[in-house]
């Protein structure tokens, strides 16, 4: 049964989600190095009850242009394992969900780190499947090209298959630790995985207990066909950008009957796509930040950013960027869903390649709403009702000013129409998500 109440994360982003936000008086610029920085922001979370707070990431640095790497505040963050396993140490109860990517790591490096985070955190930690979608991480792993789409997915599903197995290398009360008998671990509820596959060999088992949760959260971004398969099969808590409300019903629909292919309820998978708000005590508050913003965001950043985005080598500068964009590009071996998406958009609001490209900086496709507490509100009300969304994971324009607004300003309203909780009422990340603890598969 669906929830009247919404499930709320934040992104962990070294200043903001926008572009120029780095460039915004009130963001601290080095915080991507600075820890407290982070703790302060996941505190800030916990005491709004927030679900988790989200840390996005990609193995490389992101732009090839010099003049595009200049001037862009992505590329000093933490790596985000390590920055969480800090941050369990800091925060209660919020969770933490890490990401990691299936086509540059092996299957038991993983399943060691999370299940580590997971008793770090006493059972708050959660793993960002990422099938890596940036043609520059492939150099950094003595590959020229990155694998083909299917090929990444195909590997994604066994990785996840082999950790999963790896995390029920020890049945829950395997460790008894008993100092009389000096008997430490019962080794009958040891496993051995003994996988042997297309992608994988992997003996087992891990040294590591199982996690408190019994496996972290799963979350999950597929948008493309494959990538929706992979996520009904697996994914808990699905990231996605659907700007638009009817693409995102066609999307919350079609994901929950995939899923029941599976033999999986609706309760077991929580569809929660980005939201960027910017919130103003008027709508013409919201506006001038917004256009502040705007303000900060150097050509070079915007082309590059965009042609990243739009998974295709084009020099945007050499384009007449008042010019309408097509309906149809060269399809990409990289964000094939958020290319189509962008297309979309572009095609329904008539945008030209300078608005386009606009939009990407601000929201990365996202849905974003500018203005008042009420619109804001109101807006994610109507996403959830319409069966578009069981949540949203906010991608906040500046931080922290960004996340202490919405706290102030956005959350009363939602509490006010019942829509969001003020308190955790669980232990764990998945008691908090209303998500069942997985069963030993060994058992």
């Amino acid at each position: 049964m669906r929830l009247d109440e919404m499930k709320l994360g934040v992104m962990l982003l070294q200043a903001g989600c926008h572009e120029a936000a780095w460039r915004d008086p009130c963001v601290p610029a080095d915080g991507g190095i600075d820890v407290d920085y982070f703790a302060n922001l996941a505190a800030l979370a916990e005491t709004a009850a927030f679900h988790f707070v989200f840390c996005a990431d990609t193995p490389s640095v992101t732009d090839e242009a010099h003049a595009t790497i200049a001037r862009r505040s992505r590329h000093d963050g933490f790596e985000p394992m390590t920055l969480l396993s800090a941050l369990s140490s800091r925060t209660q109860n919020i969770g933490l969900v890490a990401t990691a990517t299936t086509t540059y790591n092996q299957p038991y490096h993983v399943a060691r780190m999370l299940a580590s985070l997971d008793h770090l955190s006493r059972g708050r930690a959660a793993w960002n499947i990422v099938t890596s979608g940036y043609k520059f991480e492939a150099a950094n792993f003595g590959e020229k090209e990155l694998p083909n789409h299917s090929t990444r997915y195909a590997r994604a599903r066994e990785f996840v298959g082999v950790v999963k197995g790896l995390w029920d290398s020890w049945e829950d009360d395997a460790f008894i630790r008993d100092k009389r008998s000096g008997i430490f671990v019962d080794t009958t509820k040891l496993h051995t995985l003994q996988h042997q596959g297309a992608y994988f060999s992997v003996r087992g088992p891990l040294n590591t207990a199982r996690p408190p949760q019994g496996y972290p959260v799963l979350v999950q971004a597929g948008a493309s066909d494959i990538g929706m398969a992979f996520a009904a099969e697996v994914g808990e808590v699905i990231f996605t950008a659907e700007p638009l409300c009817e693409n995102g019903k066609r999307y919350y629909t079609a994901l929950k009957e995939k899923a029941h292919r599976y033999g999986r309820e609706d309760s077991e998978i929580l569809i929660m796509p980005g939201l960027v708000p910017i919130v103003g005590r008027t709508k013409q508050e919201a506006s001038d930040k917004l256009e502040r913003l705007h303000s900060y965001v150097h050509m070079d950043v915007l082309t590059g950013v965009a042609e990243r985005w739009l998974g295709f080598v084009k020099d945007l500068r050499s384009v007449d960027l008042d010019s309408l964009v097509p309906d149809v590009l060269p399809q990409s071996n990289l964000f094939q869903s958020r290319q189509k998406l962008l297309l979309e958009v572009a095609a329904r609001r008539g945008y030209t390649w300078r608005q386009l490209m606009r939009y990407i900086s601000d929201s990365s496709g996202h849905l974003m709403v500018v203005g008042t507490p009420d619109e804001i509100a109101q807006a994610m009300v109507d996403t959830f009702e319409e069966r578009a969304a069981d949540g949203f994971n906010l991608c906040l324009a500046t931080l922290p000013d960004g996340l202490k607004e919405f706290i102030e300003l956005v959350l009363p309203e939602l509490r006010r129409r019942g829509k969001f909780r003020s308190k955790y009422t669980g232990q764990t990340l998945r008691e908090n998500l209303g998500l069942k603890r997985p069963l030993n598969s060994f058992t």
